[in-house]
């Protein structure tokens, strides 16, 4: 057994187990105790857990929390509407859509760690979402839709398929002759760095036509350590490019100096800052919603300007019509028939011509 499968094997589930990493509060212990949905953790993240903090950034997004229950923003069957599962277009359960040339190819229900602000709570952490995923029946699909260029695998979490699963599932994808890119959702990189192993490595790497492109998930700088720049490494070397996903998170990352670290030390371990997103109205996860406006003022103060560029994610809200950008134009001051006032980050103004 390789370690990331030992790690799955002791995923940290329990009150005993999860006991063993923190010193948990009343609250915490009560919060798990009435649990009846899925949670739990790998022992590699649990162990980056702050034993006598509650507010640990990683342990809020492991522990669950009698808040989930609190409902005000979320919408009811939400994954149906997200994900357009309830259009007329004849579509397999493992295939999610809100673009005409990509689709998200959903593998797996199982992951490493069970985000407690997951926007696919009802699939992965509730439950009350079943489907049917025939990985098959949704390569053929693909195949049949020549309209597609790209294709998300996503879960779950579909790096927890084994090697020759994911070698099956890959193959198959680049036999497709529309097909010009693959994508892979994971946050093993962070939560399981274990898994980029070099079996891993052989049957995602190399040099192909049809390229792989994978995006994890991080989203406080605790949460990036040794471990995960050894994997990152490992994935880049086989040819696999890397960035961020983050999502925008109440007490976590929405203060400036937490945001400006987690996106610079990304950078630091070789993998480049893509999206952040807005936390989606998925049911049972108010208690980390911010204000919109809250993710562009934080890449104003915190990022553009004031690092470098490169880390710099793109803010967005994903919906049932794709994703739409959320960034407001702070930078263009004024307008007129001549010119541009222009701003920079220290308040200083320059002027551009406005060219007819």
């Amino acid at each position: 057994m390789e370690a990331w499968q030992e790690q799955m094997q002791n995923h940290v589930n329990t009150l005993e187990r999860i006991s063993e990493y923190v010193n948990l509060t009343n609250e915490e212990r009560e919060a798990i105790e009435q649990c009846d949905v899925r949670w739990g953790t790998t022992p590699y993240f649990a162990s980056l857990m702050d034993r006598d903090d509650s507010n640990c950034p990683i342990r809020k997004q492991v522990i669950p929390s009698k808040k989930e229950q609190v409902n005000q923003y979320g919408m009811q069957d939400y994954l149906i509407y997200k994900e357009n599962r309830d259009m007329d277009e004849d579509r397999p359960d493992t295939i999610a859509r809100q673009y005409k040339d990509r689709i998200a190819f959903t593998v797996l229900k199982t992951c490493g760690n069970y985000c407690r602000h997951c926007f696919r709570k009802e699939l992965v952490v509730d439950k009350s979402l079943d489907l049917d995923f025939n990985i098959d029946e949704g390569l053929r699909w693909i195949k049949e839709h020549t309209e597609l260029r790209e294709v998300l695998i996503t879960g779950g979490d579909p790096l927890l398929l084994s090697d020759d699963k994911i070698e099956y599932m890959i193959r198959k994808l680049r036999e497709i002759p529309h097909l010009e890119m693959i994508r892979i959702g994971s946050r093993l990189p962070i939560v399981l760095p274990q898994r980029i192993t070099k079996g891993l490595q052989k049957v995602l790497g190399g040099y192909h036509k049809v390229p792989i492109w994978l995006n994890t998930q991080c989203n406080h700088a605790k949460e990036i350590t040794e471990e995960t720049s050894k994997a990152v490494w490992k994935l880049l070397t086989s040819g696999i490019n890397v960035g961020n996903q983050a999502v925008l998170l109440k007490g976590i990352n929405d203060d400036v100096k937490s945001f400006q670290e987690l996106h610079q030390k990304l950078l630091t371990v070789r993998i480049r800052p893509y999206y952040l997103f807005y936390l989606e109205p998925a049911p049972g996860i108010d208690h980390f919603r911010t204000p919109v406006e809250k993710g562009a003022e934080l890449i104003r103060d915190g990022i553009r300007g004031h690092t470098a560029g490169l880390a710099q994610p793109m803010y967005v809200i994903a919906t049932n019509i794709g994703k739409v950008p959320l960034m407001p134009d702070y930078y263009i001051k004024e307008k007129n028939e001549q010119e541009y006032i222009l701003e920079n980050y220290k308040g200083q103004t320059t002027k551009l011509a406005n060219v007819e």
